[in-house]
């Protein structure tokens, strides 16, 4: 049974998506529940992780380095010259740049997860960048559009050890000690992660419903671009550099979704409310787009070939 609703999970982001902009009201009234909603996310994925995990992958630091390569090159180049191309306002090329200049977004994790991507890599790179992103957000916004900014550097912290590190850890910790009992529960694991992350999906698109109506054909196309852009680029330069199709998946995630809240929040405080809208809009999008690949992915995962004792994906 789980299976099959999670087989179903770009449908239910659509579907709550769209029962958010014809009722928003119910979703809006659960506004205070994200922040718990996403640390029920990181702790379900953390319970299916052991401390073997992150040492696999630390010993294989290149996916990471690629990874935070294409994070801060592709995804604001990307997003400036859209803006350009497409003719936005400046308040709107601010708000762009700031998504493509953020860190990796937490929902990335749950996307790779679904998507049977590798978790324990997704998560210690939506780190590494967001770390990262204390310097090169303002750095790559005053480089790209000689705009400096003071990112709030201790708030973001204390959020992400909330949010992410603190609830992962305890979910590791869990797994250490039950091991076998989560591993027939995992089904449901990841059904509950797919419910937290419709609803999320709903509750922003229910806060912005008004914002939503005033976009204009062109901000909806550059943020659909700039996605699709990051997602394409993750997954091709990833297996140009031959990487396998799972850490390709997992990069090509990770990459094309954004912290896009952290930059709404950061241009409605140094800019204005208009250099807010690509972020509001890319946090309802880039779920719906990555809801849709990862569905897309778990239908289709990768193939391996038998060469001598080992196993090797093609």
């Amino acid at each position: 049974m789980f299976e099959t609703l999670n087989r179903f999970f770009p449908l239910w982001a659509l579907l709550f998506a769209g029962l958010a902009v014809l009722a928003p009201a119910p979703f809006v009234a659960l506004k205070d529940v994200i922040q718990p909603l996403l640390a029920l996310i990181m702790f379900a994925m953390g319970l299916t992780l052991s401390r073997e995990d992150f040492m696999r992958v630390a010993r294989r630091p290149g996916p990471i380095a690629l990874g935070l390569l294409l994070q801060y090159s592709v995804m604001p180049l990307a997003a400036f010259l859209i803006a350009r191309l497409l003719g936005l306002d400046p308040a709107l090329t601010v708000g762009m740049v700031l998504v493509g200049a953020t860190a990796g977004g937490t929902s990335s994790n749950v996307m790779t997860w679904l998507a049977g991507g590798h978790v324990a890599l997704s998560v210690s790179m939506t780190m590494a960048s967001t770390l990262l992103s204390i310097v090169m957000t303002p750095l790559l916004t005053w480089w790209l559009l000689g705009t400096d900014i003071d990112v709030p550097v201790s708030g973001m912290l204390l959020s992400i050890a909330k949010l992410v590190v603190a609830p992962i850890v305890l979910g590791v910790i869990v797994h250490h000690f039950a091991r076998d009992a989560i591993r027939e529960w995992e089904s449901a694991l990841a059904s509950l992660a797919m419910l937290a992350i419709v609803l999320i999906i709903a509750i922003v698109v229910s806060l912005n419903v008004g914002r939503l109506a005033t976009l204009g054909p062109l901000v909806a196309l550059a943020v659909v671009a700039h996605n699709a852009i990051g997602l394409s680029a993750g997954y091709g330069l990833s297996r140009l550099f031959g990487l396998d199709e799972r850490t390709s998946r997992t990069i090509a995630i990770e990459v094309g979704m954004q912290n896009s809240g952290l930059a709404a929040s950061l241009a409605s405080q140094f800019f204005s409310a208009t250099a807010a809208l690509p972020g509001a809009i890319f946090s309802i999008w880039h779920n719906v787009s990555g809801s849709l690949l990862a569905g897309y992915w778990k239908r289709r995962p990768p193939k391996f070939v038998t060469g001598g004792k080992h196993r090797y994906e093609v």
